[in-house]
């Protein structure tokens, strides 16, 4: 991994507001609270906490909410100056619904969002942002519509050409898609590209057919893993903890099962940072041992569980020493 690089890491993708449920009002009504969102910038978000120097490329539209977007992720210490800002395309929106099982449901407002009109010319325009950094992290849901998704793959292509190291999260979000073979066509293209990737049980599910037992899901990461030569790979599995995947060998940590656990949206983000913080940390994705591997799961898990404890994600990301001081006291 290029060290001579300004940026740590630099993500595209999608910036949105997360309407979280959060009670009745006296009346009687659902009310929602407005939480900053979308993985991209949730993960630089935890990244800037750990201090690392972070960028984001991406596109809100000129409304409130997008410049409450704008100055929540900047708030965070990401650096902005690759955000458009659309004249004519609301931000997008999503209403987020605790299910019982404690998994989410989003309702999605994007047909359009200002996200997915963000335009190659656009990325262009700030491709100093992927020129100088050292990763360089993106989705699919930057994928989902045809002009986003050439702006996407201009980036991956000017990132790659620098030296960038590559890290893809397929963040599945079924409403996004016209199909089930889209999601899993641009899922096989970020897999093509990628040398890290962070993957969700679900996901694993979805793109191999395997059964969800841990054995299945092992057999199913693998299959990935060979076809794509994936050289490290960060499979979460909810409560049951996470898995990493190098050089033929697997690591398994147990997760942090929290009774004060409000709802998921950003656990997975804030692993994904984590295991990126660890990257950089190391220098790159080679040396890693099976101790190293396994302190970056437990600080990994440790984080994405606090993070449970918060509403929203990209404006509460936890300190380090919150994250240590947590794993301790979950330990006991």
């Amino acid at each position: 991994m290029r060290q001579d690089k300004k940026y740590d890491v630099t993500a595209l993708g999608e910036l949105l507001v997360d309407f979280t449920y959060s009670g009745q009002s006296g009346q009687g009504n659902p009310t929602y609270e407005a939480n900053p969102g979308g993985a991209p910038c949730n993960v630089l978000s935890m990244l800037s906490r750990l201090g690392h120097k972070t960028a984001f490329i991406g596109k809100v539209g000129k409304d409130a909410f997008g410049y409450l977007l704008r100055d929540a992720a900047a708030a965070q210490g990401i650096d902005m100056s690759g955000l458009s800002m659309d004249d004519e395309v609301h931000t997008t929106l999503a209403f987020v619904q605790k299910l019982p099982n404690g998994d989410r449901d989003f309702s999605f407002y994007r047909k359009p969002g200002a996200d997915v009109r963000l335009r190659p010319d656009e990325v262009e325009a700030h491709k100093d942002l992927l020129e100088q950094t050292k990763i360089f992290h993106f989705g699919t849901l930057s994928m989902t519509d045809e002009t986003v998704e050439r702006a996407t793959r201009e980036a991956l292509t000017i990132a790659k050409d620098n030296g960038a190291v590559i890290s893809f999260d397929p963040n599945y979000r079924p409403p996004l898609w016209d199909s089930e073979g889209a999601a899993r066509e641009k899922m096989v293209f970020g897999m093509r590209y990628t040398d890290i990737m962070k993957i969700s049980d679900n996901e694993i599910v979805f793109l191999t057919g395997c059964d969800e037992t841990p054995e299945g899901l092992d057999t199913g990461v693998r299959r990935l893993i060979d076809q794509y030569e994936i050289p490290l790979c960060f499979a979460t599995l909810g409560p049951d903890g996470s898995r990493a995947y190098f050089k033929g060998e697997r690591v398994d940590v147990p997760g942090f099962l929290n009774p004060d656990t409000i709802e998921t949206t950003g656990a997975g983000d804030t692993f994904c940072a984590c295991a990126l913080h660890a990257v950089l940390e190391n220098g790159g994705i080679e040396g890693f041992t099976e101790s190293s591997l396994k302190r970056l799961l437990t600080f990994a898990n440790g984080a994405a569980s606090l993070i449970t404890t918060r509403k929203g994600a990209l404006a509460v990301m936890p300190a380090k020493d919150e994250v240590d001081a947590y794993i301790a006291r979950m330990a006991k």
